[in-house]
């Protein structure tokens, strides 16, 4: 008789682990007990010595589909008169923490109960098991039980609390578990006056079909949903949100509907289908049925699957928008009071719920890159989830930069992300910021010991991040941009804490060492230092930040720094008025509101706006999306010619070849791709020149630019067919969203 004392660390909370144990246990003939601790799982076991192996190798080898295991700790014990298997009392303890499972889509079980008319569940909005539903949003404080969530104000009926304690059965510590009898409820409100439950549903579907706009309450916030095929409610849901280009996301109920509107790849395929649920970037099918105004000039539109029962419930033939419940560049909405508040002038009627949000939530959003997924928006599906650093850091606050907030908190070697919460500009999005915080503090039980922010003084992240640290007595760290860019790249992949690589950081704007802005970098990168190695030859921005709005205002710039006349034939001529060309040339004559910039991000907009695809824009990255979506997939031969020097590339020839192309006709697709093409040779040369003289031999892609699916394709199989070792995303973003892990993975 042997008996061992064994503690598991990892996601092991809320994925039906003491159940996985129970029945462990049983199956072997196993006594002893487990119960939650904050920072994990305790349990204790007794039987024979083989049984005990048996048991311990299932564990380690098998766990429960949900679960992370990251370490077990084992100690043997005196054996005792023992008789059962009890699940017991969880314990909290006040400075530890466990990390927290992230809501989890509707699993196939639920779904069967869901349309079976003999369940009693049967269309029941909140159905869910040990294996799904929500997590994240409605945990309150570990351990992860129902008192610590926003369920604990619904007590079980006596057939939910016999299934909660029966171990034989799917929903045995299902914290989240309901029914129609005892759990939460839905309405639809218009005007004051409530439809609950079935007549909910039906009076939903019916206002989608005659092309309304509806604010949908789900598990991390509000939809604002809309037939995808009617053109004039998705105009009408455009003008009203103050969202005039960005596409929408879209949901529909199967895969086979998707596959009508859009052409869907087997890689892109398993993400829709994964637990995680996220929108993921698919090509528009040529004879699409969707409104125009759905994605417009956008080749790709995001998908995704229902992920709570109450979409499944919803869909129909026709796929919904479904884009999150705000007002243009405000955080998504998740109190059913601010709902009613905030999006009232822009939704006919309200769907709602009583099962309280306990901390908001966005949709992930997800692209294909090589097979491989690539990360754009890391939200809903995989926030909380933890990157493991390769070794411990102090604990560590890390703002992330001014575009797609994140935060990062780190405890040991746990970096714990942030949902997605918003750009940082605007109170609302601080307010969001500031809520998001204090939940992960108290899950996770970090006491910050030193702040990190970017170097950019003008962020708002940084000037609360500086006022932060001030009122808390802490150190504040300001980092690089591009340096943490990439480290969040190393951290990712796990590097070692001595290693070195050669990361080219393109993005559109970050705050360099020398007061100019950056996004053009080939950067020798460690933890603690990097070394600039090249970059875009600098090139005068007129007007700053506003030139962002205004690719043609960026490209007269690229063609006055290479010496090329302003020709009243060229499209970013035309674009801009005889006044305001004028102010630009004064502006570049004498560096009058001008700034000098190596940023690559805007490289990309001169190229479109040179060619005629896009002079202003109305998003972030429109032009360069719109520019890879022109790219011929045939391919071309080589780029344009670039000088290369030491510390620099200039792309003034590229600039004269490019207006001879334009002039010459050649097809606007094959003179995307060419361009496209330079910016991989120069990736290749810069990475060939590290390897002769540091050595380097890994080659790291990181920064908004690489979001470009065309370019991440080509720069890594140049790359890979010469030898190197290329590190690309899959854990967080490559643009801002993911900056917070490499500011404080950064030593």
């Amino acid at each position: 008789m042997r008996r061992c004392r064994l503690f598991v660390r990892g996601i092991v909370q809320g994925v039906g682990f003491r159940p996985f144990l129970f029945s462990l246990a049983a199956k072997h003939k196993l006594t002893g007990f487990v119960f939650n601790r904050s920072e994990g799982v305790s349990l204790e076991i007794q039987g024979e010595r083989e049984a005990i192996d048996s048991f311990i190798h299932t564990l380690r080898t098998a766990p429960p589909p949900l679960a992370v295991i990251d370490e077990i700790g084992m100690e043997e014990m005196a054996a005792c008169a023992e008789a059962a298997f009890r699940i017991v009392d969880s314990v909290s303890q006040a400075d530890s923490s466990t990390p927290i499972s992230p809501d989890i889509a509707t699993c196939d079980d639920c779904l069967r109960e869901l349309v079976d008319p003999r369940d009693r569940r049967f269309r029941y909005p909140f159905i869910n098991c040990t294996n799904c539903g929500p997590r994240f949003t409605i945990i309150r404080d570990i351990p992860y039980d129902r008192p610590n969530t926003t369920m604990a104000s619904f007590a079980m009926c006596a057939a939910c609390a016999d299934e909660y304690h029966s171990p034989a059965n799917r929903r045995f510590h299902a914290q989240p578990n309901a029914c129609r009898v005892c759990g939460p409820k839905i309405w639809f409100e218009r005007n004051g006056e409530k439809l609950w439950e079935e007549a909910a549903l039906r009076a939903t579907i019916e206002a989608l079909a005659r092309g309304e706009i509806i604010a949908i309450k789900g598990i991390g916030g509000f939809h604002l949903a809309v037939d995808a095929t009617n053109e004039s409610a998705v105009a009408r849901l455009r003008e009203r949100k103050g969202r005039r280009d960005k596409p929408f996301a879209l949901m529909a109920r199967d895969l086979d509907t998707i596959s009508r509107y859009a052409d869907v790849e087997v890689e892109q395929r398993a993400l829709l289908l994964s637990r995680q649920r996220p929108i993921v970037l698919v090509g528009k099918s040529t004879s699409s049925g969707l409104a125009t105004s759905v994605a417009p000039g956008n080749p790709l539109i995001g998908f995704m699957l229902p992920y709570a029962p109450l979409h499944h419930l919803l869909l129909g033939d026709r796929p919904l928008v479904m884009t999150s419940g705000n007002l243009s560049e405000e955080p998504i909405v998740w109190r059913n009071e601010d709902a009613r508040l905030r999006l009232s002038e822009i939704a006919d009627a309200f769907v709602f719920h009583n099962r309280n949000i306990q901390v908001p939530c966005d949709d992930s959003v997800m692209g294909v890159a090589s097979g491989r997924e690539l990360p754009i928006r890391r939200s809903r599906g995989y926030s909380p989830m933890p990157v493991k650093l390769a070794v411990e850091r102090p604990a560590t606050l890390a703002v992330g930069a001014e575009l797609k907030a994140c935060f990062c908190l780190t405890r040991g070697r746990y970096a714990y992300m942030s949902q997605h919460i918003g750009d940082m500009e605007n109170l609302e999005t601080l307010d969001a910021f500031e809520q998001a915080l204090e939940h992960f503090q108290t899950l996770f039980r970090i006491r910050p010991e030193r702040v990190v922010c970017d170097a950019h003084p003008g962020y708002l992240s940084a000037r609360w991040a500086r006022d932060y640290a001030q009122k808390k007595g802490l150190p504040l760290v300001a980092v690089q941009h591009h340096h943490a860019h990439a480290v969040a790249l190393m951290a990712e992949h796990g590097l070692a804490e001595d290693a070195a690589i050669l990361a080219f950081a393109f993005d559109g704007t970050g705050y360099g060492t020398d007061g100019a802005i950056w996004g053009g970098e080939a950067l020798k990168v460690g933890y603690d230092v990097f070394e600039r190695v090249a970059h875009l030859k600098y090139v005068p921005l007129p007007g700053g930040d506003s030139a962002i709005r205004h690719p043609a205002r960026v490209a007269l710039a690229h063609l006055w720094a290479a010496g090329i006349e302003w020709s009243a034939d060229l499209p970013c001529v035309r674009a801009c008025a005889p006044v305001e060309l004028r102010v630009l040339r004064r502006q570049l004559e004498t560096g009058s509101h001008s700034v000098p910039s190596s940023s690559m991000g805007r490289l990309f907009d001169a190229v479109a706006a040179l060619m005629g695809l896009r002079d202003k824009v109305t998003y972030e990255g429109q032009a360069a999306i719109e520019l890879e979506a022109l790219c011929s997939q045939d391919g071309v031969e080589s780029g344009y010619p670039v000088i290369f020097e030491r510390t620099e590339f200039d792309v003034a020839p590229m600039w004269l070849a490019l207006l001879a192309d334009w002039r010459a006709g050649v097809q606007p697709a094959d003179m995307a791709a060419r361009f496209h093409l330079t910016v991989a040779e120069i990736i290749l040369h810069h990475s060939r020149r590290a390897r002769e003289e540091f050595g380097l031999e890994t080659i790291g892609l990181t920064g908004g630019v690489f979001q470009n699916v065309y370019l991440l394709r080509l720069a890594s199989q140049a790359l890979t067919g010469a030898g190197f070792h290329v590190l690309t995303h899959r854990l967080v973003p490559p643009n801002d969203g993911g900056i917070a892990l490499g500011q404080a993975a950064i030593r």
